[in-house]
């Protein structure tokens, strides 16, 4: 589980009584759209003929333009996530990766999913000498493409998540 047991409010719409912006709220789509981006090469050598993943994070991306509903981008991630039932390793992780970034139009929350899963893809492709290197590697690559609006209120989010996050986002 890598939610919190009680929601922060600032992941939350400021229509259900959060704090959270729809602006910053598809920023976060878009920061985890990207981080599942990035690994998504992972999944797709694996499975080269499974569109999930990928249809995923167009999904979260067509969320934040208008262009599907919450609930259509939110089983596009359910999907992603069914692409990766039978996997192990670094494209498993990848495609989790690509359905939490989707699901991050139901619950903003999910974009530390979307980041941590990616960390987790990239140690686990390679050798487990390098694996925390390559994480601390990715993580960094994730923060610098943080949004300014956004990039406080995420490295918050994951000083606070860490511990149910794998402690992937010691970087």
């Amino acid at each position: 589980m890598i939610l919190p047991k009680v929601r922060d409010p600032r992941f939350v719409t400021i229509r259900r009584g959060g704090t959270l912006t729809d602006e910053d709220h598809h920023l976060l789509a878009l920061w985890a759209a990207d981080c599942a981006e990035h690994v998504l090469g992972l999944f797709e050598a694996a499975r080269p003929e499974d569109p999930r993943p990928r249809e995923a994070i167009e999904a979260a991306r067509a969320w934040v333009r208008g262009e599907v509903r919450m609930m259509q981008a939110r089983a596009a991630g359910g999907h992603a996530m069914g692409a990766a039932r039978d996997l192990r390793g670094a494209p498993r992780f990848a495609a989790y990766a690509a359905g939490q970034a989707a699901v991050v139009a139901h619950v903003a929350a999910h974009e530390l999913g979307a980041a941590a899963y990616a960390i987790k893809a990239v140690r686990a492709s390679v050798p487990k000498e390098e694996s925390e290197a390559a994480g601390r590697r990715e993580c960094r690559w994730q923060r610098d493409r943080l949004p300014e609006a956004i990039r406080e209120l995420v490295l918050d989010d994951q000083r606070l998540r860490n511990d149910i996050c794998w402690s992937v986002f010691d970087c």
